[in-house]
């Protein structure tokens, strides 16, 4: 079947969907595959379910004139997706870095909403899926669309972009994440730069941080819109107020507090000032976005329990983001506990980055250090304030958290640690 004639069906349905626990009527279905599944086998469900077509590559399942047979579904998925874009025609804004890209692509999304019909990846569906279906989640009513990009290996970015055709981008930072598949620091930086060469290829757009010297490096013959300080040559300047107890800035003479903690959320902030500047947001309107928007999903999250003040940061971890956690945290006032957990894909490098922060950590000013996982496990760790623990479930059984109060507790950790868990042992 044609591009075409397939895109002329979907504009029909109701939306795309890859799960038949998730689909609704009049929904086109896609029976991707994975390591241990085969959506093909679920097509005739989700028809009977009332998807209006599924989407197979395997004949034995083209058993209905529902059934439409193609290649490669995955790759008909992408292909669709760049196909809708292009039918849109709507201003793409993309944006990738190590830290920060969900609460930088939400900000965005909530400045920017102040003044347009917005379409944003949803969570973090940031990947060679995730993408697609943002894009086919766009309507004719979008416009402008917001689509965050994750990647774990070089040429990744490069492949999300050819998807999406972005018409902004924007690159949070370089940092210690995903080190196994880029194969160290200078292959993020190779990575996630690939938007940048795409984005000059095209004369397109780039946002960048001037308070960055690798972005402005790499953007000196690009089309560029620029924030930072005072002190930097900016299109936008934008001033750090305070930290604590939570982010303000300074913006064209508004003083805007958000309700983020943590000085690394203040680029994060000033992204979404910038891109609501460029596209004509009011100052008021922005002001009134950011102060109103609060972090969910286990990101940088606040919860009052008691006396006890819960910094819930586990959705995610590398040695930048740990790093810049702890330099936060030490800033809390009163007591100070940190539950840390071990970070991942770090491959060669993940002996020596948990030691590094295993050494941070019990050289600050936190009162009790408690670290979980294999990896912090192995660390050598000869302070008094700190205990290791080889799991989760050897912390569970063997730390009390039950009768702390009057403190601060920090919770952070990579995805696979699912360190939230934490919550549930607090009274």
């Amino acid at each position: 079947m044609e591009l075409k004639t397939l895109h002329s069906l979907f504009l029909k349905c109701n939306a795309v969907c890859t799960d038949t626990r998730k689909l609704q009527k009049n929904d086109m279905f896609f029976g991707l595959k994975g390591e241990n599944f085969n959506g093909n086998e679920y097509a005739e469900k989700a028809l009977e379910m009332g998807a209006d077509y599924a989407i197979v590559d395997e004949a034995a399942y083209n058993t209905s004139s529902k059934t439409i047979l193609v290649d490669d579904v995955l790759k008909t998925l992408q292909e669709l997706a760049s196909f809708h874009r292009e039918y849109l025609n709507v201003p793409i804004i993309a944006l990738t870095g190590s830290n920060g890209k969900t609460t930088t692509k939400e900000l965005i999304n909530a400045v920017l909403s102040q003044k347009y019909e917005t379409t944003a990846t949803i969570g973090n569906l940031n990947n060679h899926i995730g993408v697609p279906l943002t894009l086919l989640s766009m309507t004719n009513k979008t416009e402008i669309g917001i689509v965050e990009m994750g990647a774990n290996h070089l040429k990744e970015i490069t492949f999300l972009c050819n998807i999406a055709k972005p018409d902004y981008g924007y690159i949070t930072n370089f940092g210690k994440a995903h080190l196994e598949g880029f194969g160290g620091v200078e292959g993020v930086i190779k990575g996630k730069s690939e938007m940048y060469d795409h984005l000059i290829a095209h004369n397109k757009t780039i946002i960048i941080n001037t308070n960055d010297a690798i972005q402005v490096e790499k953007t000196k013959n690009a089309k560029t819109f620029s924030f930072g300080k005072s002190n930097q040559t900016s299109d936008v300047n934008i001033e750090f107020v305070a930290a604590l107890p939570l982010v303000r800035c300074s913006y064209n003479g508004l003083e805007i507090k958000s309700q983020l903690i943590g000085d690394y959320n203040f680029n994060n902030i000033s992204a979404a000032i910038a891109i609501g500047n460029y596209f004509k947001v009011e100052d008021n309107l922005i002001k009134t976005a950011i102060e109103s928007y609060t972090s969910s999903n286990n990101r940088s999250q606040i919860i009052q329990k008691g006396s006890t003040k819960i910094i819930l940061d586990a959705y995610n971890a590398n040695p930048t983001s740990m790093n810049a956690a702890l330099l936060n945290f030490e800033q809390q006032t009163g007591k100070k506990i940190a539950i840390l957990g071990d970070m991942f894909e770090l491959g060669k490098e993940a002996k020596q980055e948990h030691q590094n922060i295993a050494d941070l950590a019990t050289s600050m000013g936190i009162d009790e250090i408690i670290f979980v996982g294999e990896n912090f496990y192995q660390a050598i760790v000869s302070s008094k304030k700190a205990k290791q623990y080889k799991s989760f479930s050897e912390f569970e059984s063997n730390f009390d958290l039950s009768n702390i109060e009057n403190a601060t507790l920090l919770i952070k950790g990579s995805r696979g640690m699912a360190l939230e868990r934490t919550l549930e042992l607090l009274n």
